[in-house]
């Protein structure tokens, strides 16, 4: 009897693909990275991530093909700060070993061999001046030459690109206005464009399975916190800290997701966004962090928040005076000193539920993943008070319920206190999701 498991985990894929189609998915990839043996098949991954809807940028890195560049001409390399200096005289063969390399991964990116993965694929590959750089400049007396950093990021070229669907190939340069070039860290570039997309996921590989600790285990998973908290104690050096330096830039600065991953293991890339468990490293922002606890000093903000939308007759009107008395039932997103979210937990333990109130988020943030934020902040808390079930009452977001788990049911469903204080005027429906 033959196996099925394959059959088994590409159904539990599903959630997994519906959750990355149309989403931004930044990739760095370094030059070792390109020389390995097992780079076709990330190719192959890449292009199945194209067909899945998901839309790629892919930074690449340069660095033993530049060194190989160098050597053969006899030219010195040197190195400050992690970074290559390039004087003037070797920027040239620098622009020649990336040029190389980019149109080598135009070239795999273009393959469509019949009983190849890649067969019918059709990937269009687009490249550009699409970063602006700057000089690194002198640092500790030595001169970085042309060696610059990413100054700004051409979201709007990008983005046009990705809604055409092409994939975006970054190479590590970056130009200035005055037609300077310069040789830019991959990670950086990987980095601040992700951040600047506000992309959903930025990958970076290594040749470890990610990030490890100093018995050889595997770091599951890293706040953006305790990221930094590693890289200030020293626990992670050399190029590993480079990258989970980029990796946390990037979450700091709006990425939701960074995954710290293997370019050897075969598969690695799709393990990681398609199972549960994943294959590396995720590090994620803070957002446990301004998703807190509510406190008094917080009600006048909650109030700017909600009365909009009791004036629109979307929440029921709660004065200060209740709100000072149920505090401690509230949670809020608080963004640079801001409340833009907030949510309310109101417990029966006698029927194991717990109903979400005054649910609210600021228009400016309801795109960017706020609500999705303070929903699993409020199941954390029904959680830790052992409750079994969430309900709402919702008159106008009853398909955002949905969306995530809710499931109609009845008024009579209510526990017995809410369903005596239940405002047939209202009408409103009543969902409930299992915890």
């Amino acid at each position: 009897m033959k196996s099925n498991d394959w059959l088994h985990g590409f159904r539990h894929s599903s959630p997994y693909i519906n959750a990355h189609r149309g989403r931004t998915v930044v990739l760095t990839i370094p030059g070792d990275a390109i020389e390995h043996g097992n780079f076709i098949n990330i190719i192959h991954d890449i292009a199945l991530l194209s067909s899945l809807g998901v839309r790629l940028v892919v930074a690449f890195g340069a660095r033993p093909q530049i060194q190989a560049r160098l050597d053969s001409a006899g030219a010195e390399s040197s190195f400050a700060r992690g970074l290559r200096i390039t004087p003037e005289d070797q920027l040239g063969m620098v622009m020649e070993a990336i040029g190389g390399l980019r149109a080598y991964l135009e070239s795999q990116l273009s393959m469509g061999l019949v009983n190849s993965p890649m067969h019918n694929a059709r990937i269009r590959v687009s490249s550009g001046n699409y970063v602006a750089a700057k000089p690194v400049g002198v640092l500790d007396g030595k001169d970085f030459g042309y060696t610059g950093k990413v100054r700004r990021v051409d979201v709007a070229g990008i983005e046009k690109l990705l809604e055409q669907g092409h994939i975006v190939l970054l190479p590590p340069m970056g130009y200035s206005p005055t037609g300077d070039a310069f040789n830019l860290s991959y990670e950086d570039v990987g980095s601040q464009v992700a951040a600047s997309l506000q992309a959903e996921k930025l990958i970076v590989f290594i040749d470890d399975p990610g990030l490890l600790e100093e018995d050889g285990s595997l770091i599951r998973e890293l706040s953006a916190r305790q990221a930094s908290e590693r890289l200030a104690s020293g626990a992670v050096t050399g190029h590993d800290a480079a990258l989970l330096r980029a990796a946390c830039d990037a979450c700091v600065k709006g990425v939701r997701r960074a995954h710290i991953i293997s370019y050897v293991d075969d598969g690695a890339l799709l393990e990681e966004l398609f199972t549960r468990d994943g294959s590396g490293t995720l590090v994620s922002g803070d957002n446990y962090e301004q998703i807190r606890q509510a406190r008094v000093e917080d009600i006048g903000g909650i109030l700017e928040l909600i009365q909009p939308l009791e004036e629109q007759g979307i929440l029921v009107r709660r004065s200060r005076e209740m709100l000072e008395t149920e505090i401690d039932r509230f949670v809020v997103a608080e963004r640079d000193g801001t409340i833009v979210g907030c949510a309310a937990l109101y417990s029966y333990p006698e029927e194991g539920a717990g109903e979400l109130s005054c649910f609210a988020v600021d228009p400016s943030y309801r795109r960017a993943g706020r609500g999705d934020e303070i929903l699993a902040m409020v199941e954390k808390l029904a959680r830790g008070h052992g409750l079994q079930k969430l309900f709402v009452l919702t008159t106008q977001t009853e398909h955002w319920f949905r969306e995530r788990g809710f499931q109609g049911s009845t008024v009579q469903s209510l526990p017995g206190p809410k369903l005596a204080s239940y405002n047939t005027q209202r009408n409103s429906k009543v969902f409930v999701k299992p915890l």
